[in-house]
């Protein structure tokens, strides 16, 4: 066995030039872990905000970023998703630990088992789980062209809602909203943006609210919410902080709710196996589909990341550590 393999590593934080693609040491599996033979790496903000040591789990250099991967294990051959444990996705190969990695049903692509494990948990989440999304309430759901949005989206009304309005931030990008099942597409301007929703559900406020960017678009549809709304916080792509006062919360009858993916690995059955299965038993059934956006080789993974921070993709993105 080779004692070196090839990833994607950083020693300092800072922008995408400092992702690295260079030698590193053969990861070496400890007590309840598997190396993958890693096939496909996901890109997310996630990663970008880790890259600056913004993330909400502060990182340690020198970093291998990534926290997704679709790989084959060495042990027994199996394909398999899994999330990482601290990094490390963007390699060629990577250890896990055991129960994180869940089978691909041999009918669903790579790419399409991969899209389904971060953005698609986390759309499965965003309703079950945070929203608790009640039938036929209405369901806005921002940034709806990107890698989460656009699942979350497409989720909705097989997970009940009776309405779903999208955000998303040009025409184009709003008329992908609108084919991935949304009923209207609005513009995300923060500005009017609590009169745009409440006249998109047909002039009365909205019941759920996902929001992946935080900053005035967070206030502005607070404000579209109806008596016993709920926004629910999953992403800070601008990176703006909210403050919020606990009377307009009582005298609204709203809430704000908080999501971390991986806070479901405290509970790997319940919330992360079983969900995903139910996720990989959809896309068979043709509830749900990912979009790829963008494929990168291994050594292009700072390209990748200028392109999601630059909005200038939909869908998922992927690094391709085959190519």
């Amino acid at each position: 066995m080779p004692e070196t393999i090839h990833a994607v590593r950083q020693h300092e934080f800072g922008g995408p030039e400092v992702l690295r693609h260079e030698p590193v040491p053969r990861p070496e599996p400890g007590p309840g872990e598997v190396r993958l033979r890693v096939r496909l790496a996901g890109v997310n903000f996630a990663d970008t905000h880790a890259r600056e040591n913004a993330y909400v789990q502060k990182a340690h250099l020198p970093l291998v970023p990534g926290q997704e991967v679709l790989g084959v294990r060495e042990d027994t051959g199996e394909r398999v998703v899994a999330l990482t444990q601290g990094g490390g996705a963007y390699a060629e190969e990577v250890v896990v630990p055991q129960e994180r990695c869940v089978p691909v049903p041999d009918d669903l692509a790579d790419d399409q088992a991969l899209g389904l494990l971060v953005q698609g948990l986390t759309a499965w989440h965003l309703h079950r789980t945070a929203a608790r999304l009640e039938g036929g309430e209405t369901v806005v759901v921002h940034s709806a062209a990107g890698g989460t949005g656009s699942l979350t989206a497409q989720l909705a009304k097989p997970l009940g809602a009776a309405r779903v309005i999208a955000t998303a931030g040009s025409p184009e990008r709003r008329e992908a909203a609108l084919a991935l099942g949304a009923d209207v597409a609005v513009d995300p301007d923060p500005e009017g943006l609590t009169e745009r929703l409440i006249e998109a559900n047909g002039g009365r406020p909205v019941d759920v609210v996902v929001d992946m960017a935080g900053g005035p678009g967070f206030d502005a549809s607070l404000r579209a919410l109806a008596p016993f709304g709920r926004i629910v916080v999953c992403g800070i792509s601008t990176k703006e902080q909210n403050e919020l006062r606990t009377g307009h919360l009582l005298r609204h009858s709203r809430a704000v709710v908080g999501f971390w993916l991986f806070h479901c690995l405290e509970d790997p059955e319940r919330r992360y196996r079983t969900p995903l299965e139910d996720l990989f038993a959809r896309a068979a059934r043709g509830e749900v589909a990912v979009h790829i956006g963008g494929r990168w080789p291994l050594a292009q993974a700072a390209e990748a990341h200028r392109a999601l921070t630059g909005r200038r993709t939909t869908g998922k993105l992927l690094l391709d550590v085959t190519a």
